[in-house]
């Protein structure tokens, strides 16, 4: 089978998760032909993701997430006016991502919440299939819990997601733990895509905290916790340190963002300090390390991972970097539920070869877009 992939460029996470799935479908002996990344004017796709994935990357103009230069708080209009004003732009790289479907012939295109996917199946409908990974698509199952209040935040993030997912013959919502499907809209619930590097590591225990930010302002609340409890050995992976570890004092250290030197911390910490990104937080829990969820502020994706977090025992979750918090939570933190999220990760193989199966020998018939609009909207609170 012969599989093209559409990737959100915005952060690590749908990078790294579609590095997964490519060596997941390479593995069982599928062959993947390319990749169609989505990146702004002044962000190309990262070196990792290039130099690991294993066919011809294409840098594809795509919307980005605005965050405040000072307190990189997430912008929301911001965002949406750029996107407004690059209009333009964004229909040619539909045209681009509708003339590599036809030029490459793939048997399945694999989605990874890219928006531009979403619109070209829409307005374009190409004929082969395409289904779509991503843990936003948990918002549209009825358990889905959601922070309370925030009712246009919680609308803007399931309509941004239908978009990603416009003309998707299913969508594969990665999740903490098992969950019942939802056929009726297309939802199948399966495992995260982890890095291989997270996976095959045996965690240890050592005596210090680990920090990951590129929030300034988390830097200094990470100093303010680190006077309250000097005792505490810290490690800090932060956006404004340069040197691979530079000594603050006899228990604190920065180090420059290394994601390689990070997860070897990892894998020796007491508990992780980070902010709500799915996929630190599951590589976090498949160590059987706790978390301290620290969701960005406006950032309305990440409160609803912290809450997902807490409900599985993953960690807890706080406004800010409040260490007192986690250090409660440490000895309450239950190792079981850590084995259990390994035991279903495990199932992950199975279930996404039979969801690519089921895409391209599927014969029937795409809804018409209403419907398939109305079926998702009509899913989760």
């Amino acid at each position: 089978m012969r599989i093209l992939f559409l990737v959100q460029g915005e952060g690590r996470g749908h990078l790294t998760q579609a590095l997964a799935f490519a060596q997941l479908v390479t593995t069982a002996g599928h062959e993947v032909v390319g990749a169609l990344v989505g990146v702004t004017q002044n962000r190309p796709a990262p070196a990792f993701f290039t130099g690991q994935f294993p066919a011809p990357v294409t840098p594809l103009l795509s919307p980005g997430l605005v965050y405040h230069t000072q307190t990189h708080a997430l912008q929301p209009s911001k965002t949406a006016w750029q996107a407004l004003l690059n209009g333009r732009t964004y229909r040619q790289s539909i045209r681009q991502i509708r003339d590599a479907i036809a030029t490459l012939k793939p048997d399945l295109v694999v989605n990874f919440y890219e928006l531009l996917g979403g619109l070209t199946y829409g307005l374009h409908r190409p004929a082969v299939p395409m289904i779509c990974v991503a843990h936003q698509y948990l918002a549209f199952h009825p358990q889905f819990r959601f922070p309370a209040g925030k009712l246009l935040d919680r609308f803007l993030f399931k309509m941004t997601s239908r978009l990603t997912a416009w003309g998707a013959r299913e969508l594969l919502a990665l999740s903490f733990d098992q969950q019942p499907d939802v056929p009726g809209s297309r939802l199948r619930i399966v495992p995260p895509l982890l890095r291989r590097e997270a996976i095959e590591r045996q965690p240890e225990t050592g005596d210090f905290l680990l920090a990951y930010t590129t929030n300034s302002g988390l830097v200094a609340q990470l100093l303010k916790a680190h006077q309250q409890h000097p005792d505490i050995p810290m490690r800090c992976f932060h956006g404004q340190a340069k040197a691979p570890e530079e000594r603050i004092d006899a228990t604190l250290t920065y180090h420059a963002i290394d994601g390689q030197r990070f997860l070897d911390a990892m894998q020796t910490c007491r508990a992780v300090v980070t902010t709500a990104g799915f996929e630190s937080v599951c590589e976090a829990f498949y160590l059987g390390k706790p978390v301290l969820m620290i969701p960005q502020p406006n950032h309305y994706e990440q409160a609803c991972n912290a809450l997902d977090g807490e409900r599985v025992g993953a960690g807890v979750a706080a406004d800010t970097f409040d260490l007192n918090r986690l250090l409660d939570f440490m000895p309450r933190y239950d190792a079981h539920a850590s084995e259990q999220f390994r035991g279903w990760y495990a199932r992950g193989y199975y279930l996404f070869l039979a969801a690519i199966h089921r895409a391209v020998n599927s014969d029937k018939p795409q809804q018409p877009s209403r419907q398939r609009f109305k079926a998702l909207s009509t899913t989760g609170n």
